[in-house]
C-alpha cells in the first residue's frame, strides 16, 4: 500500500480544555493504539487531507516531534455534524510481522459481455474488507468482468489472493451485470463466431433453413 507521512506534536495534555484549545488553533487532537503504550498527538487538520479525502488507504508514518517515528494506519475518523470538520482520529500502529485489517478499494478490469449486449453493472461492493501483512496489501483489489454475460456475478472467491485473507463468506457478490430494457440475448458461441469472421474481413456463417417436404 502506498504510504505518507504526517508531521505531528506528542501531546502532553489531554483534558477536554485542552483538546478544545487544539481544535481553535486548526489541530486534529489523535491517538494511536496497539503499540506498548498509547500515544497522544495533534496535527494540522491540512495535513490529513490527502490520507482522508481520498477513495485510496494509506500507511502512515507519523513522525512525532521528539523524533519517533510510528507506522501506523487510520482506524477511525470523527466529524463534526455541521461543519464536517475534523474533530478526532484514531490510529492503529501496524509492525512488520503482525497482519492487519482493511477495507481496500475494488476496481474492475476489462468490458463485460453482458454490458456490451445492453446489460448494467451493478455493485454490490466498492470496498473488500482484507486482513494481511501491511507489506503485501495492494493498493486496490482488481476483478475481470470480461466474460461476465447477463445475469452473470463476479465474487469474492473471483479476486482472492495468496497475499491476503478475504473476511467476507465465498458466496458474497461484489457486482453483477443484470438485465436491462435495452439487452440483448446473444449465444455466446455464436457471438464469437460473428466477431472472428468480422476480424477476417468474411461473413458470419448462415445456417440455411431446411427445405419443405413436398
Amino acid at each position: 500500500m502506498k504510504s505518507l507521512t504526517i508531521n505531528a506534536s506528542q501531546r502532553e495534555s489531554v483534558g477536554k480544555k485542552a483538546t478544545k484549545a487544539l481544535r481553535n488553533a486548526g489541530q486534529v487532537p489523535c491517538v494511536i493504539y496497539g503499540g506498548d503504550t498509547i500515544v497522544h498527538f495533534a496535527a494540522p487538520e491540512i495535513a490529513f487531507k490527502n490520507l482522508v479525502y481520498t477513495p485510496d488507504v494509506h500507511t502512515v508514518v507519523i513522525a512525532l516531534d521528539n523524533g519517533t517515528k510510528i507506522n501506523a494506519i487510520l482506524q477511525d475518523i470523527q466529524f463534526h455534524p455541521v461543519t464536517d470538520k475534523i474533530l478526532h482520529i484514531d490510529f492503529v500502529e501496524i509492525f512488520d510481522n503482525k497482519p492487519i485489517t482493511v477495507e481496500l478499494p475494488f476496481r474492475t478490469v476489462g468490458n463485460s459481455k453482458g454490458v456490451r449486449n445492453g446489460g448494467v453493472l451493478r455493485f454490490n461492493l466498492r470496498r473488500i474488507k482484507v486482513k494481511g501483512l501491511a507489506s503485501k496489501l495492494p493498493d486496490v483489489i482488481e476483478g475481470d468482468i470480461t466474460k461476465l454475460k447477463i445475469g452473470n456475478k463476479l465474487y469474492v472467491t473471483d479476486v482472492a489472493s495468496d497475499d491476503f485473507t478475504i473476511l467476507h463468506p465465498d458466496n458474497t457478490v461484489i457486482c453483477m451485470v443484470k438485465t436491462s430494457r435495452t439487452a440483448v440475448d446473444v449465444d455466446d458461441d455464436e457471438d464469437e463466431e460473428e466477431t472472428a469472421a468480422t476480424a477476417e474481413g468474411g461473413e458470419a456463417p448462415v445456417t440455411e433453413a431446411p427445405a419443405a417436404e413436398a
